[in-house]
């Protein structure tokens, strides 16, 4: 029984240590190229080294790490090339997600969608910026649940950490919610015709906020590197 009750125990820590890792990441406290070392995390979050394993595995299996030799990895760095073929997979998935879900729907279906795209004004409102992007996912989520298509879930599934680290910047959270609001409208309306065109701008506006982000961050990486090599200092995550 002790046995058991030590496993439980292992994969309690695993879970919460996802949790604060993920997090962590997706808040942007954790930068790309950031090393994760188990070592590192066990002494940090005041845990065993196994839990801390377990959810860089975890972590990497969502997109979120890249491996890296012995017991490392790093935030997940993306270049314009990664940008590009995920928003590619994007425009032919998710176009056809929503336009199923759209013919699909039942009142229950739209209504749990209804409340998430709900969820994500009064986080933008707010300024609750974490709860603004995991309603923001919901809402895209719940579209890809309601076309019951389980081969195009099963894949969007695991996009979506990618998704959620590489989209998660947006300049304005409101009007964000407002695009998914137009796109809403269409949906409960089953108006696949104005549906597309809605979602694929919405798609396009994404992936030019996620472009020029990178390119943001790529020049602010070449600052640093610059300032850090005249004043003789190591590169944080280097």
């Amino acid at each position: 029984m002790g046995r058991m009750g030590n496993v439980g125990s292992v994969e309690l820590e695993s879970a919460r240590v996802v949790r604060l890792l993920r997090d962590s990441i997706l808040s942007g406290r954790r930068r790309p190229g950031d090393r994760l070392i188990e070592r590192d995390i066990a002494e940090e979050l005041a845990v065993s080294r196994l839990p801390v394993r377990e959810a860089i595995l975890q972590l990497l299996g969502e997109g979120l790490l890249t491996a890296r030799p012995r017991s490392w990895a790093v935030v997940r760095q993306f270049t314009e090339a990664d940008v590009r073929d995920i928003a590619q997979v994007r425009d032919a998935l998710e176009v056809l997600v929503f336009e199923v879900a759209a013919q699909r729907h039942t009142a229950e279906g739209r209504a749990r969608v209804e409340e998430a795209l709900q969820r994500q004004f009064d986080a933008a409102r707010a300024g609750e910026v974490a709860l603004a992007h995991h309603a923001s996912a919901e809402f895209h989520l719940l579209m890809a649940e309601l076309a019951e298509n389980a081969t195009v879930n099963e894949i969007l599934q695991m996009m979506h950490g990618r998704l959620l680290l590489l989209f998660k910047e947006h300049d304005d959270l409101v009007a964000m919610a407002e695009d998914h609001a137009r796109i809403f409208e269409s949906f409960a309306a089953r108006d696949t015709a104005t549906l597309r065109l809605r979602l694929q701008r919405h798609l396009r506006a994404g992936t030019e906020t996620a472009l020029r982000k990178l390119e943001e961050y790529n020049a602010e990486t070449v600052a640093i590197r610059a300032r850090a090599a005249q004043e003789d200092e190591p590169v944080p995550g280097a």
